[in-house]
């Protein structure tokens, strides 16, 4: 199953993932006439901004998910394709809030829906979407849609790149350094 993983180094906090997710949830899904709908529309993600830190925080939709375990009325469930929601299935959300209390990353909030009723909201990595609208709004790539395997093997390599040069750069340091030394 693709996910939405976070690059936090690239991360500049401008908060478009935020605005990009609410405009995708909003009745008009144009941001112009969202910012007038009542209930406003609401973001399923949270890029938390802090003095040393950026980043874009959203749902992990987890294999053992805590929230499905602790949902009272049911509503909370694993669809077919991985994707860990509240909408849509057999059973309504409350508003208990319990999933709230459970999510391990804090990302699943109470707010009013489209229909006016207060509900737990949370990543559905935009189901009418190729690719969720907060990965295609950022702007530096500090979100990207892929595989777990996929995004692991990318890390790697970059690390393996950065690695590689480092080493580079210290033997010519070295060459250059024994050179002025006259070695």
């Amino acid at each position: 199953m693709k996910q939405v993983f976070v690059r936090p180094e690239r991360c500049v906090g401008c908060k478009a993932c935020e605005l990009a997710c609410a405009v995708e949830h909003s009745r008009s899904k144009v941001l112009f006439t969202a910012i007038s709908e009542r209930p406003v529309p609401r973001r399923r993600i949270y890029a938390e901004v802090t003095q040393s830190q950026k980043f874009p925080l959203t749902c992990r939709h987890c294999e053992e998910a805590p929230c499905i375990s602790a949902c009272i009325p049911g509503a909370m469930y694993r669809s077919p394709q991985g994707v860990v929601n509240n909408v849509g299935g057999l059973q309504e959300c409350i508003g208990c809030s319990l999933c709230l209390m459970v999510c391990p990353f804090g990302v699943i909030r109470q707010d009013q829906a489209l229909d006016g009723k207060v509900i737990a909201l949370k990543c559905d990595l935009c189901p009418d979407r190729q690719t969720p609208a907060c990965v295609e709004s950022c702007p530096t790539k500090a979100l990207v849609y892929m595989e777990a395997e996929d995004f692991a093997r990318e890390l790697r390599q970059e690390t393996s790149s950065e690695l590689a040069s480092s080493l580079v750069r210290r033997r010519s340091m070295a060459t250059d350094l024994a050179g002025e030394a006259g070695y």
